[in-house]
């Protein structure tokens, strides 16, 4: 069953206009979710607002939002300021910049949405635009309100429909030299290689969606129908993977690792 539309509003590219509806990639609907309860009562637990100094519940009308300037100083803004300064239209994802489709590295991408036309009226403006992006190799560069706060998007032609994805602010991603600079740089050996590629070679397969499944989840739900029973769980605990506890010859390592490959 598809997800309910959670978004509706226009595609727009220069004079051409077209009503689309957005729906979430991903969901998390499936996981594993716990309420925190009182042991002694079973009642759920509520979470609330405490004065951190007087130790006293805050009344919902007293909530306010505070930048902090100092020590205990606080710059006070109501939620209209701030819905103020946010773009004025939160129903058209106007495109007026595109940039190569390559040109965008990974660490940007935040979270993925499907974009459709909303009507049969829509579809031939929408695939217009999906298929002159995908003609150019290029993605669309917008700025849309998505979860209460202003975000840039990017705009992917992908088969008969455009997967939308909100980026990343600049503040948030940290520069991989940072990290990465003072690695040596240091070539390896013939062999060496040579081993590792043909171990990567044995153990390469096609992609598929088991390759990302969540065992802790399906532990967890056979630990919840268990106790459903009133009967305490069978599965045993899976063991910690043993680090080795000494460094080993890179080669022998390799040999050994290809071996075994090739029995399984």
């Amino acid at each position: 069953m598809a997800p309910r539309t959670f978004w509706k509003g226009y595609l727009k590219l220069s004079l051409v206009t077209c009503p689309v509806e957005m729906m979430p990639a991903t969901s998390e609907s499936g996981k594993v979710r716990f309420h925190t309860l009182n042991r002694k009562t079973g009642n759920r637990v509520v979470a609330r607002y405490v004065d951190s100094v007087t130790r006293k519940p805050v009344d919902e009308a007293d909530e306010a939002r505070g930048y902090p300037r100092g020590e205990d100083d606080y710059v006070l803004l109501e939620e209209d300021e701030i819905e103020d300064v946010a773009l004025a239209s939160t129903r058209t994802i106007d495109i007026e910049t595109f940039v190569p489709k390559d040109a965008i590295g990974w660490i940007w991408y935040d979270k993925p949405h499907y974009l459709t036309p909303s009507d049969k009226v829509g579809e031939e403006a929408f695939a217009v635009i999906r298929e002159a992006m995908a003609a150019n190799k290029v993605v669309g560069i917008s700025r849309l309100v998505m979860y209460r706060r202003e975000r840039a998007v990017l705009l992917e032609a992908r088969d008969r429909g455009i997967v939308l994805w909100t980026l990343r602010y600049g503040d948030e991603v940290r520069d991989q030299e940072d990290y990465f600079v003072g690695l040596a740089q240091e070539k390896s050996e013939a062999g060496q290689l040579a081993l590792m590629k043909k171990y990567i070679k044995a153990r390469t397969r096609e992609w598929d969606a088991s390759l990302a499944e969540d065992p802790v989840q399906d532990r967890l739900l056979d630990l919840i129908e268990e106790r459903k029973k009133k009967r305490k769980p069978r599965a045993a605990k899976p063991k910690a993977e043993e680090l080795p506890s000494n460094v080993v010859n890179i080669m022998d390592a390799l040999k050994a690792s290809l071996a075994r490959s090739r029995k399984n």
